[in-house]
């Protein structure tokens, strides 16, 4: 009798084993089993794999700064935790990556878990058959997608199937930054309407605010036409060629009625000369060199551009009573947006080899791997470190320990499915963190671009250019606003356009967004 006890006890363990293993079973009954225990893979993966020993993964991406296996602990906690052995290749130039990427898919060589540029390079992957439909394996990642969010996985939805994993969203970094000190000096307040936003910005650049005796700075600098982004959320549009829900509609910002009176008012703006010149010039950081140089008083940055202690102690050589100060922004007849925000933007997009669907066993690893780096101990894990040797926890409250800046800057390259952006930005950055904060919580537009694919026929490269200038034109007057209908009309009818709004308003449609 004993004996019998014990053999069902053993039985019973080997259809638990099997039950939580891919392979051992499939069916209705494998996807029930897997979504009750999807909620402990997250925290507790180790037994997934414990009865088949380490399973090796291939996986690459863009990245840097890897340090090798033996000195990797990330590599060794999530080996430890999942029962895995990463191999984990990096490539930092994006243009090795594509070469290595495309290499060896068309060799069958498939890495385990591979990264993925865009939308654009996904949806060239999907129609070559390469990469597996994940939609019929969604509850096996449940603890992915309650870290990433339901919304999230739209981003790699194409044609109703989901394709791949995004990275968790982000949060916005962009403000108007502006020289408190320039302001004192003329005696005048931040700006809080688009009216006094061109007072100051008129006077930084007429009233010698660096007292140098020369009329020598500029009111606000930026790169490309993203230096209006809070003008036109002013005025309730977002950036050129963006779509939104507005009064309940689905609508692109070439076709607001208000973007008119946007580009009027910049027009304003350009007037007054106090706009540097050289905006839709200005390169990489170009601008934000301008701004350290004392050589504008507003700027469009992001915070770590401008806040990061590097760029902070630039600055006070240049002049150490310097004040950069983010401002809230402008008033203006369509509201207060600071620019857009991307709803459908991601930092990241991881995809599986259609391949690997005959391998179960590997197949439900890596489903263990990014299900480890979605749940509360992996996701710690790949943020910050070794607790206790990286960082310390009393409560919720993560406190860095001196080896995290030392050790642990490489963390990142395994977060496969993102990262809780505040939290972790502020316990990163914690110097900067009023800056991440006031950031994050400026009002936007919530735009819908991120979740578009480029339809047959159509070059968003040369509609983008042909878009900028012939904005330039308006803003630079060189083009009347009267004929910014004639300008739409010679988009639609040169560039394809009306097929990408036809093809972009039946995605979002079917995305649920503007039915």
């Amino acid at each position: 009798m004993k004996r019998m006890k014990a053999v069902a006890v053993m039985l019973s363990s080997i259809v638990l084993i099997c039950s939580v293993v891919a392979g051992c079973s499939s069916g209705n009954s494998s996807n029930s089993m897997n979504k009750k225990t999807a909620g402990a893979l997250g925290e507790s993966i180790a037994g997934s794999g414990e009865s088949s020993g380490p399973v090796k993964l291939d996986i690459i991406e863009t990245g840097n700064n890897l340090p090798t296996p033996d000195k990797d602990f990330i590599k060794q906690a999530i080996d430890k935790a999942i029962q895995s052995d990463l191999n984990l290749t990096v490539y930092a130039s994006g243009d090795d990556y594509k070469n290595q990427l495309n290499v060896r898919l068309a060799s069958g060589n498939f890495p385990d878990l591979f990264q993925v540029s865009d939308r654009a390079a996904l949806k060239q992957l999907v129609e070559q058959g390469l990469v597996l439909d994940l939609t019929p394996y969604t509850d096996k990642l449940q603890p992915v997608k309650d870290f990433i969010g339901d919304e999230s996985l739209k981003k790699t939805t194409i044609d109703g199937k989901v394709y791949a994993v995004p990275k968790a969203p982000s949060i916005p970094y962009n403000t108007y930054w502006i020289r408190k000190d320039w302001l004192e000096k003329l005696g005048l307040q931040p700006p809080s309407t688009i009216d006094e936003f061109l007072k100051v910005v008129k006077a930084f650049a007429e009233q010698d605010p660096d007292g140098n005796g020369k009329k020598d700075t500029l009111g606000l600098t930026g790169s490309k036409l993203s230096t209006f982004a809070p003008i036109f959320g002013a005025f309730g549009v977002g950036d050129p060629n963006t779509f939104y829900i507005k009064d309940g509609k689905l609508t692109n910002s070439l076709y607001d009625p208000a973007m008119k009176d946007a580009l009027g008012f910049i027009k304003k703006l350009v007037d007054t000369g106090a706009v540097d010149p050289e905006i839709m010039a200005n390169t990489g950081l170009q601008h934000q060199e301008k701004a350290i140089k004392g050589q504008a008083g507003i700027i469009w940055v992001d915070w770590p551009n401008l806040s990061k202690d590097q760029f902070t102690e630039q600055i006070k050589k240049v002049n150490p009573n310097a004040n950069w100060i983010q401002l809230a922004p402008p008033l203006g007849p369509g509201g207060q947006h600071d620019g857009p925000y991307d709803l459908g933007g991601t930092t990241g997009i991881y995809a599986i080899p259609k391949a690997l669907e005959n391998n179960k066993d590997k197949l439900q690893k890596v489903f263990d791997l990014l299900n480890y780096v979605s749940g509360k101990e992996g996701s710690m894990l790949v943020q910050f470190g070794i607790n206790g040797t990286h960082y310390n926890l009393e409560g919720d409250k993560v406190t860095p320990t001196e080896l995290m800046g030392k050790e642990a800057g490489f963390t990142w390259l395994y977060q496969f499915t993102g990262r809780p952006e505040m939290t972790y930005l502020q316990t990163k950055f914690a110097p900067q963190s009023k800056y991440i904060q006031f950031a994050n919580s400026q009002p936007r537009i919530q735009i819908l671009n991120g979740f578009l694919t480029n339809p047959e026929g159509y070059n968003p490269a040369d509609t983008i250019r042909f878009i900028e200038e012939e904005f330039v034109k308006f803003i630079y007057g060189k083009s009347p606003l009267t004929k910014y209908d004639s300008f739409l009309k010679t988009l639609e009818s040169s560039m394809n356009f009306k097929t990408y709004m036809d093809a972009s308003t039946k995605q979002l449609e079917e995305l649920g967004y503007g039915k």
